[in-house]
């Protein structure tokens, strides 16, 4: 891709932008050389891999990237025999340390919450260097320093150390305390010159204590000297510390050594973690602008659904829809220099550039990009001052280099095309710039505010006209894009509403030709169509999706509560059975018993009555149900007509018959549902009488559809509980028997404040886990009364 193309379309910006999210020098590295790729398979699975970070990210905000460092030139130290300080080694821990942590919160993720397999395969790759963490970490504490602990030997010089030190000071301590020492030192305390304990002792009394002069104030009023009494000691202080400096370069030259061995590890690790946090950072960026995962092609296909230019404040841009390389290859936007159109060349080129480069776009799901081979621009207004080149002749360069390169795997973005000169020569060279570039096959999209451009897209198949939006009221545009009208002029009623006298502007419109007046109110006309076209298609759009998914539910819950009603049933019938069975074996015990003690002569029974006893509890066992199959004798009873009532013998419901789908099913109305039933499993009811039709009263309720589960997982304690709240009382206007509320596992503090909240509910019956097969411990089972 070429530099001056990202410099043209901003993406330098973009970078700065992605940059402001990284966790550590090896994330920045790989974003600060980001470019965009222009093979297919790469910008593929660059998407996955940040569509996977952003997945972690929206359900784990806490990634832990912490405490990682550029190590490779340690470890290149470390292999050729050179010793690393123990801060380098600090790091090198440090950042084992990390890609451990990531790589257990990456296993952890993908077994809990969602398939991540790009993030999972590195973290596979990571190799846990547990051994050579624990070695450095013993012997060096978080600030890099070197510990006593490290080994026996530095632990012994250390207290030997101490030791002498103790000696010294209270040698010292002594000197400065005797009552001559008051008129001796300037001040009655030990310091340190040169590694060595001293005292300060004013210059007239220096023969006194003897020893080594080390330093004086800036004054020489004051001598800092060691006394002759403890220069021995100050000797035996300085060889240890000698010893204790060899035995660190001795601990330090050890693990350095260690850490060379794991030289491909560790490399590897690097590698893995700068990948990890690149992903990430590209996450926080999409989180930031609000942007999704394009879907990508190779076919030339753009399609766009409220996109924005990423580097305008959301609450600030103007989103537009902008399709381009099915139905046509070239827009060309036309009207007045009003602002809009530059900015719309920009945001698809931009868009582009961050789609290959794996960045997520700013604009709602389902959005396609295509991969370009390359992108090409000729946007804005500047003046080749080295080259003494006019405003036209620099747009002419580019354009000469652009149509030297571009093929059909090209994007070309043209900046009012043909502007800086002569009107119809400028307009002449704009269409003719436009068919070379078409006839290669590119993707094109141009500006102009060349009138005679306007009947461009009539004239040329595979062209479109567009315009920006223009609001009269306020003398603005309005910054949307309208794809399919071209532009038209406002300078009338842009004069007029400024003050300009109605007699000036009508003399002025008897210059334009009747024609033109036609195309201009035919355009004004087209515009106000399509507004209210794209607004009564958004509305049943929404209603229908609505519809959609309110079908669903209704008929998975009418499933569902069937078989969970033929199940309850069976299971009843089975209860009263063994119930009665077990009842018969009792009395038939004592039936038996009867009629031997009327052989005993010990009671007067007729067995007329023992036999009516026995018939009574014989008839008292649950009757089976009818079996639902229904015969083919009884269909053939009944020639089904549309409009017959039957029931469904499945669901055990009445329903009317619509139309014949099939030789041997119908489409059914149950209710607000249609759904095919087969023949067989119908049972004819009655065939209705016709009867005059009558608007159907209907109460307008919530325009939304209530799903059967909520989501709950990323989000913050408060917000959940609210959430809860609304969503129980949606649930229960909806008059649905049973939700699931997802909240994960995490730490159990949401799962176990959502629980407490559904306990004291009043409308709430019980509350159970999710079964194995419906997330487990992540899923709260809610069960209305």
């Amino acid at each position: 891709m070429q530099q001056k193309v990202l410099k043209v379309l901003e993406f330098e910006k973009v970078k700065a932008q992605l940059l402001e999210h990284v966790s550590s020098s090896l994330g920045r590295e790989l974003a600060e050389k980001l470019i965009p790729s222009t093979d297919f398979e790469e910008v593929v699975k660059s998407q996955e891999e940040t569509d996977e970070a952003a997945k972690v990210f929206r359900i784990k905000a806490n990634i832990p990237l912490g405490g990682i460092f550029d190590i490779r030139p340690h470890v290149k130290r470390s292999v050729i025999g050179g010793m690393l300080s123990s801060h380098e080694l600090m790091q090198v821990a440090s950042t084992v340390h990390a890609s451990r942590q990531i790589k257990r919160f990456i296993e952890e993720f993908s077994e809990e919450d969602g398939d991540i397999p790009l993030l999972l395969e590195k973290a596979g790759r990571i190799i846990v260097l547990a051994e050579l963490e624990q070695s450095i970490k013993n012997a060096i504490d978080d600030n890099g320093e070197v510990l006593d602990s490290a080994s026996e030997t530095l632990r012994s010089l250390r207290n030997q150390l101490r030791t002498k030190e103790t000696r010294v000071r209270e040698r010292l301590e002594s000197m400065i305390r005797s009552s001559s020492a008051q008129k001796m030192l300037s001040d009655a305390i030990i310091t340190i010159r040169n590694d060595r304990f001293v005292i300060p002792v004013k210059q007239e009394y220096r023969g006194h204590y003897g020893g080594i002069i080390h330093d004086q104030s800036s004054s020489g009023q004051t001598l800092f000297i060691e006394p002759q009494a403890i220069v021995d000691l100050n000797n035996d202080i300085q060889n240890i510390r000698i010893k204790e400096q060899q035995e660190i370069e001795r601990i330090l030259i050890m693990l350095s050594a260690q850490t060379g061995e794991y030289s491909f590890e560790l490399e590897t690790i690097v590698e893995i973690l700068a990948d990890v946090d690149f992903m990430f950072a590209k996450a926080r960026y999409s989180n930031r602008i609000k942007a999704t995962k394009p879907i990508m092609n190779q076919e030339g296909r753009i399609s766009l659904v409220k996109a924005r230019h990423p580097l305008i404040p959301i609450d600030e841009v103007v989103a537009n829809d902008v399709t381009l390389g099915k139905d046509y290859t070239t827009i060309v936007i036309t009207g007045p220099n009003t602002g809009g159109k530059t900015v719309t060349l920009k945001t698809v080129g931009l868009c582009t550039l961050m789609a290959q480069a794996g960045l997520q776009i700013p604009a709602l799901d389902g959005s396609e990009m295509a991969v370009f081979g390359a992108v090409y621009a000729d946007i804005g207004d500047e003046q080749s001052i080295e080259q003494s080149l006019s405003t036209f002749s620099s747009h002419m360069v580019n354009i000469v280099d652009i149509l030297k390169s571009v093929d059909f795997e090209s994007l070309v973005l043209f900046d009012e095309l043909g502007a800086g000169t002569d009107p119809q020569e400028g307009a002449a060279l704009a269409i003719s710039i436009l068919d070379e570039v078409n006839r290669r096959g590119a993707r094109v999209i141009a500006t102009t505010h060349y009138p005679e451009l306007k009947a461009y897209g009539y004239n040329r198949e595979g062209v479109v006209n567009a315009s920006v939006e223009f609001d009269i009221d306020t003398l603005s545009p309005t910054y949307r894009l309208l794809i399919g009208v071209p532009g038209r002029s406002n300078a009338f009623e842009i004069s007029k509403r400024l003050g300009l006298s109605d007699q000036v502007i009508e003399k002025a419109r008897s210059f334009v030709g009747a024609d033109s007046h036609q195309v201009e109110n035919m355009i004004a006309s087209l515009e106000e169509s399509k507004r209210q076209a794209e607004k009564e298609l958004q509305e049943a759009n929404e209603i229908l999706k609505n519809a959609e998914m309110l079908q669903k539910d209704l008929q998975k819950q009418m499933i569902e509560y069937y078989e969970k009603k033929d199940t309850l049933y069976d299971k009843a019938t089975d209860e009263a059975r063994e119930i009665l069975d077990r009842a018969k074996r009792e009395a038939e015990g004592i039936i038996h018993d009867l009629r031997k003690m009327r052989q005993d002569k010990q009671a007067e029974i007729k067995e007329h009555e023992l036999i009516d006893a026995q018939r009574k509890l014989n008839e008292a066992a649950p009757k089976e149900r009818k079996s639902r199959a229904f015969t083919a004798k009884q269909a053939k009873k009944h020639v089904y007509q549309p409009g017959d009532e039957v029931k469904i013998l499945s669901f055990d419901q009445k329903g009317t018959l619509i139309e014949k789908v099939s030789s041997d099913t119908w489409q059914v109305q149950i209710g607000i549902l249609k759904m095919k039933v087969e023949e067989k499993n119908l049972e004819y009811i009655k065939t209705p009488k016709a009867v005059e039709t009558k608007p159907i009263a209907t109460i307008k309720g919530k325009d939304f559809h209530v799903s059967l589960e909520l989501d709950l997982r990323g989000e913050r304690y408060e917000n959940a509980l609210s959430r809860v709240e609304k969503y129980i009382d949606d649930a229960l206007l909806a008059a649905y028997p049973r939700v699931s509320i997802i909240h994960g596992k995490g730490t159990g503090a949401l799962r176990q404040g959502v629980q407490e909240y559904l306990r004291n509910h009043r409308s709430v019956k019980s509350i159970r886990f999710g079964d194995h097969g419906e997330g487990g411990t992540g899923v709260t089972i809610v069960e209305f009364k």
